[in-house]
């Protein structure tokens, strides 16, 4: 089943088509041909400074899971042979610290389907019936509907790869900073972390640069928006989580 395709997604899809359209028809005056790209940077921004708040929340859920962690490790050793009181003392831990194990996960998934819909925009051949005329328009010469793989394989790779290898290398610097930025956090805690999760943290850390393959395979377009997510998301956390600590700090 094509969920894009589902009315009220194909509905909403319309309307960032529409979004888009009118941003690059704004930019077109000053950034001639790159004005489509010009605008898929700036609907990214607004979506994602639109999701703040949710990030925010999470920020908050991932402190307060980091403060209560020592004491829900010791409920874990104290009631190791009893399941159900472990469950019932977790649950009491969390209510005292008016906090809930699912804090950080709600946010996540409701920011998933708007930027499931933001992301079908920049890869769908076609939009609610009628061709994704974004998709046609360009950046430095390169069309937006053209994936790295189609570029190399054809007749004139240059200099139009140069756009995708400029983006990649983008991407997996914002790939690396967050991996050091996990190995530090890591690295703080590491003493009250089992080994075992401290090794799959590890083997997580190498997870952003999977991000780099997906821009070689998914339209330019994609791999634009994919370049400025990232790297907002990157900045976003780290202020976001920061912010989040000093507010815990001030209230203990």
């Amino acid at each position: 089943m094509d969920l894009y395709a589902f009315a009220p997604i194909a509905a909403l899809l319309e309307l960032a088509s529409v979004a888009v359209n009118g941003l690059a028809s704004l930019f077109t005056p000053f950034a001639g041909a790159s004005a489509m790209a010009l605008a898929i940077v700036a609907l990214t921004v607004l979506v994602r400074i639109c999701l703040i708040p949710l990030g925010a929340a999470q920020a908050r859920a991932e402190v307060t899971r980091r403060r209560i962690a020592p004491k829900l490790r010791e409920l874990q050793t104290r009631h190791k042979k009893n399941p159900e009181k472990l469950q019932r003392a977790t649950l009491e831990l969390y209510a005292e610290e008016k906090a809930s194990p699912f804090a950080g996960m709600l946010p996540a998934l409701a920011q998933a389907p708007v930027l499931s819909i933001v992301y079908g925009l920049f890869i769908l051949a076609t939009i609610n019936g009628h061709p994704n005329a974004l998709l046609h328009e360009t950046l430095l010469g390169v069309p937006l509907g053209t994936s790295f793989l189609s570029v190399v394989n054809g007749s004139a790779a240059w200099p139009g790869a140069a756009v995708f290898l400029g983006m990649f290398a983008a991407i997996a610097a914002v790939a690396y900073t967050s991996r050091r930025v996990m190995l530090a956090q890591q690295a703080q805690s590491s003493e009250e972390m089992p080994a075992t999760m401290a090794r799959v943290s590890g083997v997580l850390s190498w997870m952003p640069f999977i991000t780099v393959i997906f821009a070689a395979i998914v339209p330019l377009a994609a791999a634009i928006y994919l370049t400025v997510t990232t790297a907002w998301t990157l900045g976003e956390r780290q202020i976001l989580r920061r912010r989040a600590e000093r507010r815990a700090l001030i209230t203990e």
